[in-house]
């Protein structure tokens, strides 16, 4: 908050009316050694400008740095028109449609953003949006549990090529729920789901399982194979998939004979700046059948008593418009800036372009691959196809490199040494459509040097 206008007589007036002494006891239940720190670097006394320009000279001692990371965030080119109109103050200062019937612009983008969405994922239903990607995962997971009622053991199967972070963010979400999260293990040679792992759950009684796509490594699953065996074994199948991939990838809901049951996923990549981790969101579909079971919000089209076009919340789930025990879920939604950026960026790309975006990624992954191919001291792992990610093992620490790489103005990767302890000192890196082969070469040339 920029400027509170309250004086220290408004102040004490405020704590003596609640009965309290001052500021610091309305936090009281929070250890003190979690409390920040004074600025010390800031003078009480410094005027107003003089404040601003100290923090603007720190701030640019970030830089700009160069990004190879991804791993669930990815920095793609937002066209200028997305932010300049999703900043507008009919939608800046929209938030969540509380009052349907004086929020119809809401609602329509609301209603574009799940047809694109559907469509996208080859399902019939998107609600509006969930908290990010990783929650939306553990949601799915619950939904499962509700939709899945012949399955009686909680039990959901996650294979390790999934995002490690959706793994423990689903875990904290779902644990107190008595859902119980097994691990499929992953071929270290090819970097995908071990079939052989995989197949002594056959015949048990498993609620879900869940398939991501593009895996961790970037690689491509066979998913048509894995949704047919969840469903030949009364399982529910549960895609995790990046959007952009969807632009030249088969959707989910048509993996295999009949398509996966639940998908969800994180829409950041869709017009959303990497913004230091967020704000982003989370997407879910899913079949027909299990609308009643979604949770969030849903927005129809429908007609008023003059058949005029209008739009609704349709099945409205949550502990605000239902009894708490009866609701699906009371997560947060965002639907109201990070959706609208989405809808506008997916209408101006259109089909299309959004092609163009993935197949840039995908060339550009190749070309970084080629070229790290040659360069001592690196080793591709899994030498399967894949999207805009690829794993390389290193002779030094990976943290070493990351931070040698960060003072030549790199973001090298992710290292994910200690998710994947077996696989040695590795990176993850990333390509999208933002580096030019110019741009790949002084990053090859750069890591040359630090290795």
């Amino acid at each position: 908050m920029p400027f509170i206008p309250h004086t220290e007589d408004d102040i004490k007036a405020m704590l003596d009316t609640i009965g309290v002494a001052n500021i610091d006891d309305l936090f009281d239940e929070i250890p003190k050694n979690l409390w920040s720190s004074k600025l010390d670097q800031l003078d009480d006394s410094l005027p107003e400008m003089a404040v601003i320009k100290k923090v603007s000279a720190l701030a640019k001692k970030d830089g700009t740095p160069t990004c190879y990371a991804g791993a669930g965030a990815y920095e793609h080119h937002i066209p200028a028109a997305v932010w300049q109109v999703a900043t507008r103050g009919e939608f800046y200062t929209a938030y969540t449609p509380y009052q349907a019937e004086v929020s119809q612009g809401t609602l329509q983008v609301i209603y574009e953003y799940q047809s694109m969405i559907a469509h996208m994922t080859g399902l019939d239903i998107s609600n509006a949006s969930m908290y990010d990607g990783a929650s939306a995962l553990a949601e799915a997971m619950i939904m499962a549990v509700r939709a899945n009622r012949k399955s009686k053991s909680k039990t959901v199967l996650v294979p390790d090529t999934l995002n490690p972070v959706y793994k423990k963010v689903a875990h904290n979400i779902v644990k107190n729920q008595d859902i119980r999260i097994q691990s499929v293990k992953f071929d270290e040679k090819t970097g995908l789901i071990d079939q052989d792992d995989l197949s002594q759950y056959s015949g048990e009684d498993i609620t879900a399982l869940v398939i991501p796509q593009p895996n961790y490594f970037g690689l491509y699953e066979d998913v048509h194979a894995l949704t047919d065996w969840a469903h030949e074994n009364k399982t529910l199948a549960i895609g995790v998939v990046n959007p952009i991939s969807l632009a030249l990838l088969t959707a989910p809901g048509q993996w295999g004979e009949k398509g996966v049951d639940i998908c969800c996923g994180e829409g950041q990549a869709l017009g959303v700046p990497l913004s230091s981790g967020g704000p982003y969101y989370g997407f879910l579909t899913c079949k027909q059948q299990f609308v009643r079971q979604m949770p969030g919000r849903i927005v129809g089209m429908t007609t008023d008593l003059d058949n005029n076009p209008g739009f609704a919340l349709t099945f409205q789930a949550r502990e605000q418009h239902i009894r708490r025990a009866k609701a699906t879920s009371n997560i947060c939604t965002n639907q109201g800036l990070m959706v609208t950026a989405s809808t506008i960026y997916m209408a101006l790309l259109g089909s299309n372009g959004l092609r163009n975006v993935a197949a840039h990624c995908i060339n550009n992954t190749q070309t970084l691959k080629d070229k790290l191919a040659d360069v001592n001291g690196v080793k591709i792992l899994f030498n399967e196809s894949g999207f805009h990610e690829f794993v390389i093992q290193v002779e030094r620490p990976a943290d070493e490199i990351i931070a040698d790489m960060a003072a030549k103005g790199y973001v090298a990767g992710v290292n994910i040494s200690a998710d994947y302890p077996d696989l040695g000192q590795c990176l993850l890196l990333c390509v999208t459509e933002t580096k030019s082969e110019e741009d790949l070469d002084d990053f090859v040339t750069a890591l040359s040097e630090c290795l």
